[in-house]
């Protein structure tokens, strides 16, 4: 249940998709219904033209700060005592005296100062491990790229489809290299994949059927990919052995080929919907003006000559972006060549600072507390339930660090180049008390393209329920073909089904006037906390059996309900001020919707 927007409908991840310059709530709701959006094959309009842009009504009326009163003193005093204990006990979980201490030290490395580091997370220490190369990189192709830029870009905006992108030539030439020193030989796989691709939105055009062979020849590889891993050169033909030997730095291209999939799928669906309303329809006067917001970025299509091979691949493999993103859709990427937008210096500035200061903090918590390989051993055998907490809830928030490092390193790199991708990371992980908002703000690009290619073409809010469970096993398969992340997906939209029917039965329409509806709506925010925590340890972290185990520690016991109903308090606690954030927020005029 949501703490300030009881009043509204809840369509399935709604995304405020803002403006650069503003926190304006104009978005495109995730849960238009069939009457805005049209069927996802043989549609008259493209969908991001097909539904009325308007201002979904949102509640902007302030109340009174809180932060002032003796109820708050109280919450800041149990802030103040329950924080550094929750670290405490974190530490205590993992630190050499703990009794399960050998079942996970081989997974600890030395670190700084002579304190062992827990770099087991597989993910994140790949990218630790080759930060260095990469900031290497960055630095050497944000000099070429603006040197290349001020000698051969013209500086006035590209008005016309005869003037060609030639920051798209340099993209292109740049990717090349980078992916062939990442992947080698495999580079090859890559190219094949997306000409094939590219060859089905071609001939395809403005087919009904382009869209459905888009889709199942993507999902098809995604399969193939899998069962594969990447492939070898050696099972199409022995004579072809000797390209298997050059892998690159890194073997399995395969892993990062899930983000290339999404662009391929945008370029293809943006390319048809561009048969149903042409850039070249527009009035000269609104085509020769730059797109206004975000939103125009995206929902305009390119000119009709911007959507050939090359322009296409500079889209697909643009280096900053390639390996994890942020998400962007081809006909932003076009624009943003055509109209190039102003990044003003103090926001890099603040960009490199907030990076530097994600990493610092990674690093301290990555010595200070030893999660990630607790929860690989399960090395939590008789220790006190209130340590078992810990390691989920601190598990879940080292995913969202390491996540928010990465995508804010390779968006900082766009960022340096003149490209602005979208934030994934609006929010922190622990300033979440909503299932719906928590996933608006957690990896928001993606969410802004499942809205845009899945959500809204296959109806909308109309058929709300039968998408959830289509958006979200996507989105498991998309992760990785395994049961654990299905089981993730299914408990996902199972689990926010609670929050759309309270939604409802609890409005601030109906309720908002009773004096303890706030604290009604903290209860079941807290409902909220536990359940995204559950379906988070099951996808990311210790998979069905781990909780399983975690639940009957919590609740065998009566130490474990005294437990679990002090952590209620706390998570009621910690609902209060959230909600008290996202007041203080619309003081300033910041709508967030999440």
């Amino acid at each position: 249940m949501t703490g300030h927007q009881q009043h509204e409908h809840h369509p399935l991840l709604r995304v405020n998709h803002q403006d650069s310059n503003d926190h304006d709530a104009t978005q495109l709701a995730f849960g238009a219904s069939t009457e805005e959006a049209s069927s996802f094959v043989g549609q008259s309009q493209p969908v991001a033209q097909s539904y009325v842009h308007k201002k979904r009504y949102q509640d902007r009326s302030t109340n009174p700060s809180l932060w002032n009163t003796k109820e708050f003193y109280f919450y800041y005093f149990v802030f103040i005592t329950c924080v550094p204990y929750m670290f405490k006990t974190g530490h205590d979980a993992s630190s050499e005296s703990n009794p399960n201490y050998d079942k996970f030290k081989d997974l600890l490395s030395d670190g700084w100062f002579g304190y062992k580091v827990d770099n087991s997370d597989e993910q994140y220490a790949n990218f630790r491990n080759n930060l260095p190369v990469l900031a290497a990189v960055m630095c050497i192709y944000v000099p070429l790229s603006h040197l290349y830029r001020l000698y051969f870009v013209p500086v006035t905006p590209l008005k016309s489809p005869l003037q060609p992108l030639y920051r798209a030539y340099f993209f292109l030439a740049f990717s090349a290299v980078y992916l062939y020193f990442m992947y080698g030989n495999s580079i090859l796989k890559i190219g094949a994949i997306v000409t094939t691709n590219y060859a089905i939105a071609k001939l395809g055009g403005s087919s009904r059927m382009m869209p459905v062979l888009t889709w199942i020849f993507n999902l098809a590889i995604l399969f193939l990919n899998e069962t594969h891993q990447g492939y070898q050169f050696a099972s199409l033909h022995e004579s072809l052995a000797w390209l298997d030997g050059n892998t690159g730095m890194n073997r399995r291209w395969d892993v990062n080929f899930n983000f290339t999939m999404l662009r391929l799928v945008s370029f293809n669906l943006d390319y048809y919907w561009s048969h149903k309303q042409t850039r070249e329809s527009i009035t000269k006067e609104d085509r020769d003006k730059a797109p206004t917001t975000d939103k125009e970025r995206v929902s305009t299509p390119a000119f009709a000559e911007d959507y050939n091979f090359v322009y296409y691949l500079a889209f697909t493999l643009y280096a900053p972006l390639y390996v994890a993103g942020p998400i962007m859709t081809f006909n932003d990427f076009i624009s943003q060549l055509r109209y190039p937008k102003s990044i003003p210096g103090k926001t890099l500035v603040m960009w490199v600072g907030r990076l530097i200061f994600s990493l610092l903090t990674m690093e301290f918590t990555m010595h200070y507390m030893h999660m990630v390989a607790v929860s690989k051993r399960q090395a939590w055998d008789n220790d006190p339930v209130l340590q078992i907490c810990m390691i989920g809830l601190f598990n879940l928030i080292l995913i969202w660090l390491k996540l928010m490092i990465i995508w804010r390193f390779f968006r900082l790199w766009a960022l340096l180049d003149g490209i602005e991708a979208p934030e994934n990371m609006i929010r922190c992980v622990t300033n979440n008390y909503s299932a719906l908002g928590f996933w608006r703000s957690w990896h928001k690009s993606y969410n802004l393209w499942i809205l845009r290619y899945i959500y809204i073409p296959l109806g909308g809010s109309r058929y709300a329920i039968y998408n959830i469970w289509a958006v979200f096993t996507f989105v498991a398969v998309w992760h990785d073909i395994n049961l654990k992340l299905l089981a993730w997906g299914w408990l996902i939209s199972f689990f926010i089904l609670p929050e759309i029917i309270a939604s409802k039965v609890f409005s601030k329409k109906k309720w908002g006037s009773w004096p303890y509806y706030r604290h009604l709506c903290a209860v079941g925010a807290v409902g909220n906390i536990l359940l995204m925590m559950i379906a988070n340890l099951v996808g990311f972290c210790v998979g069905l059996e781990g909780v399983k185990n975690m639940l009957y520690g919590l609740f065998s016991t009566a130490q474990g309900w005294v437990t679990m109903c002090c952590c209620f308090c706390a998570m009621f606690v910690c609902a209060q001020m959230q909600f008290e954030v996202r007041e203080a927020e619309k003081r300033r005029g910041v709508f967030l919707n999440c």
